[in-house]
């Protein structure tokens, strides 16, 4: 059977093909799921994605990137593997093929880990990236559409703390690679309030109520008698910021930055002893009602970071200020002492677990098993506990900005739930922080919610010597 065809229909097919051609490249759909949308969002604070680049539709070159991105404002490049990784890179700075060398500090790289994408933030004294004609690129480090291919290429270099394992799962094969235009939200009239302005938990930014919780610190006693001041025992993978708590607090009520306690950046714990810390109001001031207890950070591999035997040790009160660990060793206490239970005074009355913000998701089976193990003995010893949620600011740039945006992130409300459930608290026992690290001075924001996190520390740890002394005084 013969096909008859007009003539006056050859002039209509082009046009139809070349509508239908335009239609396509310009619903361009999104490889991200609405879950995983949300939470970039969430990570960059109250933005708009738009799709702007699709390789597997414009191709793996450079000149096609940069016709569609260049000149759009910041930008999320997202990248997908074969193995199921999805992660990628954020630049606050258009693209221009400019030439120069981009400083960025708003810059960062994300790896999806689980449902959260972690943030990895550019290291000091680096530049963003290279503002050129070739393929987007973080760093001179790490090249997505390498060669244009679909590659992910990571140089070596050090702009970026990375590790690929973790980041694509050392599998450099893309199966797509997309690029989105980043833009604020506009609330509009009669819309729904965001997320920045109705905050999920309330806290007043404000000096009255800094000077309020000073006051409550500054009178706060025990309600039982026996007990002079309370014992707060900080637990953490290294780095967390255990001893950074106690000089962040110790700083406030010395009305300075002060470093009385090891603190810093490195692979082992920089807290070799047991260290117990009374704190003072003031240079001359009486001591306060507390005694922050630091330990050596917990390290995933055994034999190394603090043990679990010295853990209960602690908790009973029998290990001495300034003893220095041995992973391989456990504390062994002296007949005398062991032989006598030890007074409520001397025991832990709370235990606070320090968990990096940045690094909930990356936690590994071995340490979370560690403080599992940890925790089942606080368990067992009613002992009240508390996750104190550290390096807010790092992990949430919307909080960076500002720090009254902590209990307005959803982004740092999805890490409290995260954490909640990985440690196994009540998200009502987790308690956002920022630390003094580089600070010349004190502030205010900061301030709130340093001593809001002791405020919760003193009440569950009066909770606890209620209960205790009720069960030493019962009858027999």
């Amino acid at each position: 059977m013969l096909l008859c065809i007009h003539k006056s229909c050859l002039f209509i097919f082009p046009l139809i093909f070349c509508f239908c051609l335009k239609l396509s490249m310009n619903s361009l759909t999104s490889k991200l799921t609405e879950e995983q949308r949300k939470q970039l969002c969430d990570l960059l604070g109250n933005v708009e994605l738009s799709l702007l680049y699709k390789a597997s539709v414009h191709g793996y070159q450079a000149s096609a990137f940069h016709q569609r991105c260049d000149r759009q404002g910041p930008t999320l490049i997202v990248a997908y593997n074969r193995s199921g990784y999805i992660f990628g890179g954020y630049t606050s700075v258009e693209y221009a093929r400019s030439g120069q060398y981009i400083t960025d500090k708003e810059a960062f790289l994300f790896s999806f880990q689980g449902k959260i994408p972690v943030r990895i933030k550019i290291n000091s004294g680096h530049h963003a990236r290279l503002d050129d004609a070739g393929v987007p690129s973080f760093g001179q480090q790490l090249y997505f559409c390498y060669n244009n291919q679909p590659v992910v290429n990571n140089s070596g270099s050090n702009a970026f703390s990375v590790n690929t394992a973790t980041m694509y799962g050392n599998d450099t094969q893309l199966t797509e690679c997309e690029v989105y235009k980043v833009e604020k939200s506009v609330i509009r009239k009669g819309s729904q309030v965001s997320t920045e302005e109705k905050p999920w938990r309330n806290v007043l930014w404000t000096a009255e109520q800094r000077d309020k919780l000073m006051e409550m610190i500054r009178n706060y006693k025990p309600l039982v008698t026996s007990v002079s001041c309370f014992r707060i025992l900080m637990i953490g993978p290294v780095g967390a910021g255990k001893s950074s708590f106690f000089n962040s607090i110790n700083s406030i009520l010395m009305s300075r930055i002060t470093s009385k306690a090891m603190s810093g950046s490195a692979a082992t714990s920089l807290t070799t002893q047991f260290r117990t810390y009374p704190v003072k109001d003031g240079r001359e001031g009486k001591l306060l009602p507390f005694v922050l207890c630091d330990t050596m950070g917990l390290e995933e591999q055994s034999g190394a970071g603090l043990d679990i035997e010295d853990i209960s040790s602690i908790f009973q009160g029998h290990v001495p200020d300034r003893y220095k660990f041995n992973p391989t060793t456990p504390f062994q206490p002296d007949e005398q002492k062991s032989s006598r239970p030890a007074s409520l005074q001397e025991k832990i009355h709370c235990v606070v677990y320090v968990i990096d913000a940045t690094k909930i998701s990356l936690m590994s089976d071995k340490l979370q098993e560690k403080l599992a193990s940890i925790r089942r003995k606080v368990n067992s010893l009613s002992i009240p506990q508390i996750v104190l949620m550290t390096k807010v600011d790092e992990a949430c740039p919307l909080v960076e900005k500002d720090l009254q945006n902590t209990y307005s992130s959803s982004y740092i409300k999805t890490k409290v739930q995260e954490v909640s459930s990985r440690m196994g608290v009540p998200v009502c026992c987790v308690v956002s922080v920022k630390n003094y690290r580089q600070e010349l001075e004190l502030e205010l924001n900061c301030d709130v919610l340093l001593l809001t996190a002791i405020q919760q520390m003193l009440n569950f740890a009066d909770d606890y010597l209620d209960d205790a002394d009720h069960v030493e005084n019962k009858p027999k």
